[in-house]
């Protein structure tokens, strides 16, 4: 039987369709997206639950003449089926396939790259301006989430809306509130109602004659307080829009199509300004495992669909797990070791924590900003913040980290996620930088384990230094080594020697997660008589320039290593203390990833791709060595 599906290339056949063909197709793209991410890995709850609006947008603005901006684009998979890219949705997220999120080089209906939260209204008021100007005509629809909301960034964009008033459409996607749909109508006027004189005044009055009321009468005010904090909690956002400048329309009935061709095709027709339409929906509209379960199914990998469960795969434990048992053992052992994380709970692995020291965990949402400044305020205060946020998203909170942490000296430990090459989520979600922009900060400790068990006695010392401190690690699995029952102290700046060599002076300086690969490298060079020293350098500040200057002998090889870039890295680093010490008769290779946007695709296939790999590595240390 052939589907709906099958003959949407592009939204003008959306226009084709009647009510009811609307709606079947909502469930097939619904079937495909749950396929497709069920095998591949992918955002699943977010996307099941943005279906009606991303069909009813599309149909009625003329698209891509009227710009959609999706914020963020974690939501979009609905949004690229339908625009010409179905028969290539199966390849999502794999090599040579298409990006988990919007990529103005994949289709001229995705207006920005965005794969970090907040930022589309910004970006939708740069587009609505430069359209005023040129005297265009064309609508702009930012669709942004509830969490995008907790963003800084967001409300610095509408606080600028509200005064520029130029036409723009705005598309809150709350998958957070229940809201039944019969009480939409009265959402503004009872967030005026609750937020007005009068109505203190007649609550007061209310409350001292229910007061009066033998036995019912404080009952009734219980449940009236309950309604009370209710009624402010579902409407007042309204009122809070109006009070920006926003016209505010909702909530509506975000799986309802009707509503929404309705709303939206009275939005297109406003002209006085900038108009927020609330649209409530749920995620994971249509699987029941993941409505029950959204944050375990808001960057799902691959699943069973009949059961919900991941597919079995057997190993050691994720960089992620240890370091939330590691936190939960340091912070059952010392109550000043609190844990902060930026909206990413499940992906930092601090769910344990979390249940287990609820007193101890703070949830910002998406605010890394916050979350550094949050932990700077926490530390003058006594106690030892661990913030762990992605490598990725550290880059926004730059400042705070410079001002407000290392300027103070700090003791804030920094626990970057996702550090180095990261599968599946394309150019946006590399954690590539964080040595170069962190390197430069006064008063910083970087660090990176070479395995989880070095993991685990790095957060302990990082805690210990009494100053601000870095620890990045990687996405995915360990590599199965031993664990040690006890911490080990790590002494500050201390590398460690892994092979002394055969005393030539060539050295290999490998950081983080490059040690066992460099050292596998270098080892299958011995039959070559190639025979360098290898270091664990561990920190890229301080360096260890006893043991560097040491094995490092006049005229011969040093080559460093990392996962990250080498403009301002860690190779950067040695080489500017080689030149400090007058140590110009050194041969050096930086050996690290360029400054570039990078495909998608697997970690192990970008290492692969920039010869970051056991291979690679082997010959490129050969061909140095040799030269």
């Amino acid at each position: 039987m052939s589907r709906i599906l099958d003959a949407i290339n592009s939204p003008d056949d959306l226009r084709k369709l009647t009510l009811e063909q609307l709606g079947l197709l909502a469930a097939e793209i619904r079937a495909m997206i749950l396929d497709v991410v069920s095998k591949n890995g992918g955002h699943l709850a977010s996307n099941l639950g943005v279906v009606e609006i991303t069909l009813a947008l599309h149909r009625v603005f003329n698209t891509p003449f009227d710009k959609i901006i999706w914020d963020v684009g974690h939501q979009t998979y609905a949004h690229k089926i339908i625009t010409g890219r179905r028969d290539r949705f199966r390849g999502l997220r794999q090599r040579g396939g298409i990006l988990g999120f919007p990529s103005r080089e994949e289709s001229e209906y995705d207006i920005c790259n965005t794969g970090h939260a907040s930022t589309a209204l910004s970006s939708a008021l740069g587009l609505a301006i430069a359209r005023d100007k040129k005297g265009e005509s064309h609508r702009i629809i930012a669709v942004v989430g509830d969490g995008s909301l907790t963003g800084g960034v967001s409300w610095e964009a509408l606080n600028q809306i509200g005064i520029l008033r130029t036409k723009l459409i705005i598309v809150l996607n709350d998958n957070e509130m229940s809201i039944s749909q019969s009480v939409g109508a009265i959402s503004k006027y009872l967030g005026y109602l609750a937020s007005g004189q009068h109505y203190l005044r007649v609550k007061d009055r209310a409350k001292t004659l229910l007061k009066a009321i033998p036995f019912f009468g404080w009952p009734i005010i219980r449940a009236g307080r309950a309604v009370e904090e209710l009624v402010k909690k579902v409407f007042f956002p309204g009122l809070v829009f109006e009070e920006l400048g926003l016209r505010y329309v909702g909530p509506v009935q975000g799986h309802s199509l009707p509503s929404l061709l309705e709303v939206f095709r009275d939005a297109s027709k406003y002209q006085d300004g900038p108009i927020l339409i609330h649209c409530v929906t749920r995620k994971g509209r249509g699987y029941i495992p993941a409505q029950e379960n959204p944050e375990h199914f808001h960057g799902a990998v691959p699943f069973n669909v009949d059961s919900g469960e991941a597919s079995a795969k057997s190993g050691p434990p994720t960089y992620s797990d240890v370091f939330g048992r590691t936190m939960v053992e340091l912070g059952k052992s010392d109550r000043r070791v609190l844990a902060i994380t930026a909206a990413m709970l499940e992906g930092t692995g601090l769910t344990q924590f979390a249940a287990e020291l609820p007193g101890q965990f703070f949830d910002v949402g998406i605010a890394e900003q916050h979350a550094v400044n949050f932990a700077a305020g926490l530390a003058l205060g006594g106690f030892k913040p661990v913030c762990a946020i992605y490598s990725t998203f550290l880059q926004r909170a730059y400042d705070q980290v410079y001002h407000d942490v290392c300027l103070q000296n700090l003791p804030v430990v920094l626990a970057l996620d996702r550090a180095g090459a990261v599968p599946d989520d394309g150019p946006t979600h590399q954690g590539l930088n964080d040595i170069a922009f962190l390197r430069h900060m006064p008063n910083i400790v970087l660090m990176a384990p070479r395995d989880e068990n070095e993991l685990r006695h790095m957060l302990k010392a990082a805690l210990s230094y009494d100053r601000p401190a870095a620890v990045r690690f990687p996405k995915g699995r360990g590599h199965g080594v031993a664990m040690d029952a006890d911490f080990k102290p790590i002494p500050l700046g201390q590398a460690e020697v892994l092979r002394e060599g055969d005393g030539n002076g060539d050295l290999i300086l490998a950081y983080g997660s490059m040690v066992h690969p460099a050292a596998e490298a270098a080892a299958g060079l011995e039959a070559e008589g190639l025979k360098p020293a290898v270091v664990d350098a561990r920190f890229a500040k301080p360096l260890d320039e006893e043991t560097i200057l040491r094995l490092a002998k006049p005229g011969r090889a040093v080559i460093t290593v990392e996962e990250g870039v080498t403009l301002g890295g860690f190779g950067s680093a040695v080489r500017e203390m080689l030149d400090a010490r007058g140590r110009h008769d050194i041969r050096f290779l930086a050996i690290g990833l360029p400054d570039k946007p990078y495909p998608v695709g697997k970690a192990d296939e970008i290492r692969r791709d920039f010869g970051l790999d056991v291979p690679g590595l082997t010959a490129r240390f050969r061909d140095f060595l040799k030269n």
